[in-house]
């Protein structure tokens, strides 16, 4: 068990590396500094679900509505993101993502996979096939992860119209 324990925790360690490294590389490759992780949240929670309100946006990321309210304006204000009225209801704000989130999304996208892919070329291929392999384990965990966030069975509920006014 405490092999298993240690193991768990290098599994931990190593993404965490992994992606500080990712990011500190794209940055100097795509020439700009990264965003705030607060505001790549957003982008790519817009992304998944377009037309999605502030607050339903401070919902799925368990962040209070001003604070998702201020990174929706930073992200306004740099082009990445528009608002705009719900037809529907004239109250309502839904966001998406303007043509340069989707081109800035793209590049960094592209330059992460090019990243892992000159990296996993210079792995044994035995080692190179077990991560590859290991992807859709590593998205079914964070989505695991997710669940376990407090509040998270309350939002679901809400999702399914069994909770809430709506």
């Amino acid at each position: 068990m405490e092999d298993e324990a240690t193991a768990v925790a290098a599994l931990g360690t190593g993404l965490a590396e992994v992606q500080r490294v990712l990011r500190r590389s794209m940055s100097r490759r795509l020439g700009r500094p990264p965003l705030p992780d607060a505001q790549v949240e957003v982008l790519r929670l817009v992304e998944r679900r377009p037309g999605i309100s502030v607050k339903e946006a401070a919902e799925r990321l368990c962040t209070a509505a001003n604070t998702v309210s201020t990174l929706v304006g930073d992200l306004v204000a740099a082009g990445l993101l528009d608002r705009e009225r719900d037809p529907d209801n004239r109250r309502l704000v839904r966001l998406r993502l303007t043509p340069a989130a989707q081109d800035r999304i793209a590049a960094v996208t592209a330059e992460r996979r090019d990243l892992l892919l000159r990296a996993l070329d210079r792995l044994d291929e035995p080692a190179r096939r077990e991560i590859i392999q290991a992807a859709p384990h590593l998205r079914r965990l964070a989505d695991l992860l997710v669940e376990q966030e407090p509040g998270h069975q309350l939002r679901s509920a809400e999702r399914d119209g069994a909770g809430g006014a709506g």
